[in-house]
């Protein structure tokens, strides 16, 4: 099959792995109605070209916590990519590496910090989650300050796990159980993708969180869902969070320009305007309907970003057009390493690049710095 967008990785993604893997990377909360709405808004802005102008080249770096990148596209956290793919988050973070871009470990990843930042030649941020509690969260931020982590990303938009049906239908639980009687009517999926559960077998089976150090070692792989509800962040958490960490704090999960402020006043240097991809609560507006409002009521006082639903690389400009300093993707990639690894990973990288670069020609624009609201017509303004 030739890949040509996103979406073909997608349809590639979905013939290696089986079901149940498949759907936790595709699927969103309920009735996924904020998840196609991430996607659908894009639709609502339109361009507004330069014509007759002469672009020759494009110049795509911009700079994110002092770091240039040579793209506005940064890696989003992906829990749970080992089971996508062998060693899957050192194979994603090379590719981020060798674009020039940025990884962002998820908290619940099959890779140790220390491996994936070995893995690759660009900067890696670590997102944090409070599983395990206090202490715990604290040898994870020593850790990842340790072997060179740029920034920490603090997501706060999970205080519980969304009602993800397709995981449930999907029997996750019961394969994650790993009791037998349980697993058996689930099993078929896993027997139906012979070269995948040979290469998962390889790679040690079903993984633990390495990045989780409890008492006895590191967290085995259990019900995320209970283990968040048991360790959601609050703003008080992050006072003793930012006595840890040296360095920059994104915050991540950011809806509305109230929380936008308030981040900033818990000393955030970024903030991500996220719905967790439609993952958590169904039904809230998509993100890139709600990067106005946050921008207004940052003022420059921190960085912007943005992620949910970039499927091509116009999608990424309409964002930066609207505010964004860079955009993070999360499915874009993770299809992409479910169908082929590291170079499924660098395929939709380099789609996206390519994307970015026609979108900004045929717009009239030399640089990504020189995207601004003039560029296009949105219904929920710029």
């Amino acid at each position: 099959m030739k890949i040509v967008n996103i979406h073909d990785l997608r349809l590639a993604a979905k013939r290696r792995l089986p079901r149940v893997v498949f759907d936790y990377i595709d699927g969103g909360a309920e009735a996924e109605w904020t998840m196609r709405e991430n996607m659908r808004a894009y639709e609502d802005v339109v361009f507004r070209p330069r014509s007759a102008v002469a672009t020759a080249s494009c110049d795509l770096r911009t700079t994110v916590l002092g770091t240039e990148i040579e793209l506005p596209v940064i890696l989003a956290p992906v829990g749970s990519s080992r089971m996508f793919y062998p060693r899957g988050e050192e194979a994603a973070a090379r590719a981020a590496g060798k674009a020039g871009t940025i990884y962002t470990l998820s908290t619940l990843s099959g890779c140790a910090v220390r491996d994936v930042k070995a893995a690759t030649a660009g900067p890696v941020w670590h997102q944090l989650y409070l599983v395990g509690g206090r202490d715990v969260a604290l040898g994870a931020i020593e850790r990842a300050n340790a072997c060179g982590c740029s920034a920490l990303v603090v997501t706060i938009d999970t205080p519980v796990a969304g009602m993800r049906e397709r995981d449930v239908r999907n029997g996750a639980k019961e394969l994650i159980g790993g009791r037998p009687f349980e697993m058996l009517p689930y099993l078929a999926q896993f027997l139906a993708r012979p070269r995948w559960f040979a290469a998962w077998l390889r790679d040690g089976g079903l993984m633990k969180f390495p990045n989780i150090v409890l008492k006895d070692g590191p967290m085995a792989y259990a019900d995320v869902g209970a283990a968040l509800e048991q360790s959601m962040v609050s703003w008080d958490d992050f006072q003793w969070i930012r006595r840890a960490w040296p360095g920059p704090i994104v915050v991540k999960g950011v809806h509305t320009g109230d929380d936008a402020r308030r981040a900033i006043d818990n000393g955030a240097s970024a903030v991500v305007v996220s719905n967790h991809g439609g993952r958590q609560l169904d039904g809230v507006a998509a993100t890139l309907r709600v990067l106005p409002e946050v921008q207004r009521a940052v003022r420059d006082q921190a960085e912007v970003l943005l992620d949910g639903g970039i499927r091509r690389g116009s999608d990424v400009v309409k964002a930066l057009c609207l505010g964004a300093r860079a955009v993070l993707i999360g499915r874009a990639y993770a299809y992409g390493l479910g169908a082929a690894g590291e170079r499924g990973v660098t395929s939709a990288i380099e789609i996206l690049r390519s994307d970015i670069v026609r979108t900004m020609k045929l717009l009239g624009c030399a640089s990504v710095k020189d995207l601004d609201g003039s560029f296009v017509s949105a219904p929920f303004g710029a």
